[in-house]
């Protein structure tokens, strides 16, 4: 059986999370990288929604980082022990989305005058919303994000950092400590350590 495909774009991106679950289970997987300019038109046409990640296992192609990750997080033990518990991991990894969100419509916004104001709006509210209720979150959940114990939503937000702060020309979690001490938990662990160290250095 051959390994798993991941194929994503060369940078860290969305693809990133799904590349410390991967690393995390110990999944032997094949890291396809495609360049935007040169590769991109002709790949996706070849995807099953025109969008990247997509794994790809024993020929079978599958769309949606969350979902991916999700998959994988239960064959390694990062899921909840309950539906409840599973629901707070989803609803987490949804909230951060949120605010990624917002952090992507900013960063491509054409119109110089219009994301100007975005970011304007993102450095007074949106990211202080967001970014302090995450670090009350691991306050009250023992030093991770939910259930007290590391899940799949905490390799999701720390995977995700690079990219949000890419876009913002900012340090996000430094402000929170919580925070920052949950990405140094996170990137200590040996296997995602590991990862980190070989894989394609990028800005984001």
């Amino acid at each position: 059986m051959a390994p798993p495909k991941l194929t994503y774009f060369s940078v860290k991106g969305l693809g990133e999370p799904v590349r410390f679950i991967l690393s995390y289970a110990n999944v032997e997987f094949i890291d396809d990288r495609v360049n935007f300019v040169e590769d991109w038109p002709k790949v996706k046409p070849t995807t099953p929604f025109g969008k990247l990640p997509v794994l790809e296992v024993d020929g079978k192609k599958v769309p949606q980082a969350s979902a991916i990750c999700r998959y994988y997080a239960k064959k390694c033990g990062l899921v909840g022990k309950d539906d409840w518990e599973d629901l707070l991991i989803d609803a987490t990894v949804g909230t951060f989305d949120d605010m990624r969100q917002a952090i992507s419509t900013y960063f491509y916004d054409q119109n110089e005058e219009s994301k100007k104001k975005k970011l304007d709006l993102l450095i007074k509210e949106t990211i202080p919303f967001y970014m302090e209720r995450l670090e009350k979150q691991i306050k009250e959940n023992g030093g991770y994000l939910v259930n007290g114990k590391l899940t799949w939503a905490d390799l999701w937000v720390v995977s995700l950092l690079d990219l949000v702060n890419k876009y913002t020309e900012r340090t996000l979690e430094e402000k929170y400590p919580l925070i920052i001490a949950l990405k140094e938990k996170v990137l200590a662990i040996p296997s995602i350590k590991a990862w980190v160290a070989k894989r394609p250095v990028t800005d984001w």
